[in-house]
């Protein structure tokens, strides 16, 4: 099956500015998060963000003011078959890190990127986190440790940590 791929027609950040980091987003409903996440991938370095599924798209009001038109800096692209999305990836050389609490998923401090790291960032539904379609794609699954009584945080929060966290070893 072949991706119906919407892209942006301008240059997102500049190839010195950007990691080989990306997002793939799979029935991210609220175009609140779908904001928040263009604007840490702008404020971040994100090369691009895959968007998939039931996930909010480019243009929307609710995104546009929460990312603060980062939408226009950020590469992306809606994606069909997010699964192909993936394979393509991983012959691009992409490790593919899965961002969710799962009985099999490590501690994101334990999880190290170094500098020739290539990593997409795979975030699910608000409500249900990653499907499990996306999760047996995943080399590997990580979690935000957590102190206090919910085990859960908005995807939004979760993916600033989890990028600001591959990206230091990814700069150094």
């Amino acid at each position: 099956m072949e991706n119906k791929n919407i892209q942006l027609e301008h240059d997102s950040h500049s190839s010195a500015n950007t990691l080989p980091l990306c997002i793939l987003v799979k029935d991210m409903e609220s175009p609140s998060n779908v904001g928040s996440i263009f604007r840490i991938a702008d404020a971040l370095g994100v090369e691009k963000i895959y968007l998939s599924g039931n996930t909010q798209t480019p243009p929307n009001s609710k995104i546009r003011k929460v990312s603060r038109a980062a939408e226009q800096y950020v590469a992306y692209e809606y994606v069909e078959d997010p699964v192909l999305s993936i394979k393509q990836l991983k012959a691009d050389g992409y490790g593919i890190v899965g961002l969710d609490i799962t009985s099999e998923s490590i501690d994101l401090e334990d999880f190290e990127t170094k500098a020739d790291s290539k990593i997409c960032l795979v975030l699910g539904s608000e409500r249900s986190g990653i499907h499990k379609d996306l999760l047996k794609e995943c080399d590997v699954t990580v979690h935000i440790p957590m102190v206090g009584q919910k085990s859960s945080m908005n995807v939004g929060n979760a993916c600033a940590i989890a990028i600001y966290s591959l990206g230091l070893g990814m700069r150094s």
